[in-house]
Protein backbone atom coordinates (compact mmCIF):
# COMPACT_ATOMS: atom_id res chain seq x y z
CA UNK A 1 0.00 0.00 0.00
CA UNK A 2 1.38 2.99 -0.71
CA UNK A 3 1.05 6.60 2.26
CA UNK A 4 -2.94 7.55 0.33
CA UNK A 5 -4.00 4.13 0.52
CA UNK A 6 -2.44 3.57 4.18
CA UNK A 7 -3.63 7.32 5.16
CA UNK A 8 -7.54 5.92 4.13
CA UNK A 9 -7.78 2.68 4.86
CA UNK A 10 -6.66 4.26 8.72
CA UNK A 11 -9.03 6.51 8.00
CA UNK A 12 -12.09 4.16 7.29
CA UNK A 13 -10.84 2.13 10.56
CA UNK A 14 -10.56 4.27 12.90
CA UNK A 15 -13.56 6.14 11.85
CA UNK A 16 -15.58 2.83 12.93
CA UNK A 17 -14.02 2.59 16.51
CA UNK A 18 -16.30 3.51 19.59
CA UNK A 19 -13.63 4.91 22.01
CA UNK A 20 -15.39 3.68 25.01
CA UNK A 21 -15.29 -0.30 23.93
CA UNK A 22 -12.32 0.15 21.93
CA UNK A 23 -8.85 -1.80 23.34
CA UNK A 24 -5.83 -0.38 23.83
CA UNK A 25 -4.12 -0.38 20.53
CA UNK A 26 -7.88 1.45 19.13
CA UNK A 27 -8.18 3.54 21.29
CA UNK A 28 -4.78 5.18 21.20
CA UNK A 29 -5.23 5.22 17.44
CA UNK A 30 -8.66 6.52 17.28
CA UNK A 31 -8.48 9.26 20.23
CA UNK A 32 -5.77 11.28 18.40
CA UNK A 33 -7.42 10.44 14.54
CA UNK A 34 -10.53 12.27 15.80
CA UNK A 35 -8.63 15.17 17.73
CA UNK A 36 -6.53 15.64 14.43
CA UNK A 37 -9.85 15.37 12.18
CA UNK A 38 -12.34 17.74 14.41
CA UNK A 39 -9.69 20.49 15.23
CA UNK A 40 -8.96 20.21 11.37
CA UNK A 41 -12.65 20.50 10.25
CA UNK A 42 -13.81 22.32 13.09
CA UNK A 43 -11.34 23.87 15.91
CA UNK A 44 -11.02 23.10 19.41
CA UNK A 45 -14.95 23.87 19.19
CA UNK A 46 -15.96 21.42 17.05
CA UNK A 47 -13.24 18.80 18.95
CA UNK A 48 -15.49 19.53 22.20
CA UNK A 49 -18.97 19.55 20.43
CA UNK A 50 -17.90 15.71 18.75
CA UNK A 51 -16.42 14.25 21.90
CA UNK A 52 -18.25 16.08 25.05
CA UNK A 53 -20.30 12.90 25.28
CA UNK A 54 -17.03 10.83 25.84
CA UNK A 55 -15.16 13.41 27.24
CA UNK A 56 -18.71 13.69 29.85
CA UNK A 57 -18.27 9.55 30.39
CA UNK A 58 -14.21 9.19 31.09
CA UNK A 59 -13.41 12.91 32.72
CA UNK A 60 -11.70 16.17 31.16
CA UNK A 61 -8.78 15.15 33.19
CA UNK A 62 -8.31 11.60 31.80
CA UNK A 63 -9.30 12.66 28.27
CA UNK A 64 -6.24 15.49 28.31
CA UNK A 65 -4.14 13.09 30.03
CA UNK A 66 -4.30 10.41 27.49
CA UNK A 67 -4.85 12.60 24.34
CA UNK A 68 -1.24 14.56 25.49
CA UNK A 69 0.25 11.17 26.25
CA UNK A 70 -0.76 9.60 22.70
CA UNK A 71 0.36 12.50 20.92
CA UNK A 72 4.00 12.46 22.91
CA UNK A 73 4.17 9.01 21.64
CA UNK A 74 3.90 9.80 17.85
CA UNK A 75 6.64 12.45 18.51
CA UNK A 76 4.03 15.41 18.51
CA UNK A 77 4.65 16.99 22.07
CA UNK A 78 4.44 20.06 20.50
CA UNK A 79 0.28 19.15 19.94
CA UNK A 80 0.87 18.06 23.95
CA UNK A 81 1.70 21.01 25.23
CA UNK A 82 -1.02 22.61 23.31
CA UNK A 83 -3.65 20.08 25.15
CA UNK A 84 -2.14 20.18 28.67
CA UNK A 85 -2.05 23.91 28.36
CA UNK A 86 -5.76 24.65 27.10
CA UNK A 87 -7.54 21.42 27.29
CA UNK A 88 -9.11 21.51 31.00
CA UNK A 89 -9.29 25.38 30.80
CA UNK A 90 -11.77 24.66 27.37
CA UNK A 91 -13.53 21.88 28.70
CA UNK A 92 -14.37 24.10 31.48
CA UNK A 93 -15.48 27.32 30.00
CA UNK A 94 -17.39 24.73 27.40
CA UNK A 95 -19.58 23.42 29.76
CA UNK A 96 -19.84 27.06 31.63
CA UNK A 97 -21.36 28.06 28.26
CA UNK A 98 -24.03 25.37 28.04
CA UNK A 99 -25.19 27.10 31.44
CA UNK A 100 -24.49 30.32 30.60
CA UNK A 101 -24.05 32.31 27.65
CA UNK A 102 -22.50 35.37 29.48
CA UNK A 103 -19.29 32.97 29.42
CA UNK A 104 -19.61 33.37 25.60
CA UNK A 105 -16.30 36.13 25.57
CA UNK A 106 -14.25 33.83 27.67
CA UNK A 107 -14.64 30.48 25.78
CA UNK A 108 -13.75 32.08 22.58
CA UNK A 109 -11.09 33.85 23.66
CA UNK A 110 -9.32 30.72 24.81
CA UNK A 111 -10.51 28.94 21.98
CA UNK A 112 -8.66 31.12 19.41
CA UNK A 113 -5.30 30.74 21.84
CA UNK A 114 -5.66 27.43 21.39
CA UNK A 115 -6.45 27.27 17.91
CA UNK A 116 -3.97 29.62 16.60
CA UNK A 117 -1.18 27.43 18.53
CA UNK A 118 -2.16 24.49 16.64
CA UNK A 119 -2.46 26.04 13.57
CA UNK A 120 1.00 27.92 13.72
CA UNK A 121 2.10 24.35 13.82
CA UNK A 122 1.21 24.20 9.90
CA UNK A 123 0.28 20.76 9.71
CA UNK A 124 3.37 19.14 11.67
CA UNK A 125 0.05 16.22 13.17
CA UNK A 126 -0.21 15.44 9.75
CA UNK A 127 2.97 14.37 9.29
CA UNK A 128 3.57 12.34 12.72
CA UNK A 129 -0.23 10.83 11.63
CA UNK A 130 0.99 10.05 8.30
CA UNK A 131 3.94 8.08 9.72
CA UNK A 132 2.33 6.13 13.02
CA UNK A 133 -0.37 4.88 10.73
CA UNK A 134 2.29 3.02 8.48
CA UNK A 135 3.67 1.95 11.56
CA UNK A 136 1.34 0.30 12.71
CA UNK A 137 -1.94 -0.66 9.67
CA UNK A 138 -0.58 -3.82 9.38
CA UNK A 139 -1.98 -4.54 12.39
CA UNK A 140 -5.68 -3.88 11.44
CA UNK A 141 -4.91 -5.79 8.08
CA UNK A 142 -4.99 -8.53 10.16
CA UNK A 143 -8.35 -7.72 11.71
Amino acid sequence: MNKVEIWNFMVETLSQVDLMSANEKDHEAALVYHFYSEVESGGHEGLLNWLSDYIEKVGSTKYFEDLSQYLEKIDASEYAVIERTYGEQLWKLFKALEADEKKEDAFYEVIQKADEAYYALEGKLEKRLEAYFSQIYVMYLKQ
